[in-house]
């Protein structure tokens, strides 16, 4: 029977790196995108379907499962990890824009969970896992809406985790508690392995997923050896809009 991950939200980066990662483990790999032109190069390296849709949208969401059932399998894996970020001060946000970054970072998780679980209890069992951030735990100034819908993916995550695993479905949620190594944002050299390695984050998921199931997890924090800390920040710099540069310490 044919194995199939679908990752919502693919591109560069951990999106990738899990892509490879489910490939090499012979699952059969779906990406899913708002615009799929990205995904060529992936999906030739790795042989995937790459399927055009928004996640925040119930009709491209129906037809993106469809479409993935019908060419590969239902997904007995299924990773969200689109996000969606707009900053500025309270008095300042665009309602439209809050609006926007809630139904990319929160609904659409709703609604990719509910299309992957109505499938999965069909196949008997599964594991839907969600992609958290530093702001799934912690809001920070000017970052509102981000916290926001961040947090309310792990809320859904928390809630469909209990609703969900008495009938074998694996509920995870990663807190990705740090900046993610890529071709544009490299380590210092005085500060080697100080950014989270997108490969390894995926070996995380995949050491999840093969946990057995009298010892689940439901969420895994993630944070390179050096962090940024409340406790030890400096105001080493006072910009306009009032951020402080924190100072780089070692746990």
């Amino acid at each position: 029977m044919t194995t199939t991950a679908l990752i919502v939200g693919a591109g560069s980066g951990l999106s990738a790196s899990l892509a490879r990662l489910f490939a090499k483990e012979g699952f059969k790999v779906a990406l899913a995108a708002r615009q799929v032109d990205k995904l060529s190069g992936l999906s030739q390296e790795i042989g995937a379907i790459s399927f055009a849709a928004d996640a925040s949208k119930p009709d491209d969401v129906n037809r993106l499962f469809h479409d993935v059932e019908q060419i590969l399998s239902a997904p007995t894996v299924v990773v969200y990890n689109p996000s969606w970020r707009v900053r500025g001060a309270l008095i300042d946000l665009n309602p439209d824009d809050v609006a926007k970054t809630l139904e990319i970072t929160a609904y659409g998780g709703f609604l990719v969970a509910q299309a992957a679980a109505k499938r999965q209890l069909a196949l008997g069992g599964g594991a839907i896992f969600f992609t958290g951030a530093s702001a799934s735990v912690k809001g920070y100034p000017q970052s509102a809406p981000f916290a926001m819908g961040k947090f309310a993916l792990r809320g859904l995550a928390q809630s469909i985790a209990r609703e969900l695993a008495p009938q074998n479905i694996h509920v995870a949620h990663f807190v990705i508690d740090g900046a993610i190594r890529s071709d544009t944002r490299v380590e210092s050299e005085d500060k080697p392995d100080s950014l989270l390695d997108p490969s390894a984050i995926a070996q995380t998921y995949l050491n999840i997923l093969h946990q057995p199931r009298n010892a689940w997890t439901w969420e895994v924090e993630l944070r390179p050896w050096v962090q940024y800390l409340r406790q030890n920040y400096e105001l080493l710099e006072q910009g306009s809009a009032g951020w402080i540069r924190p100072k780089l310490v070692t746990l």
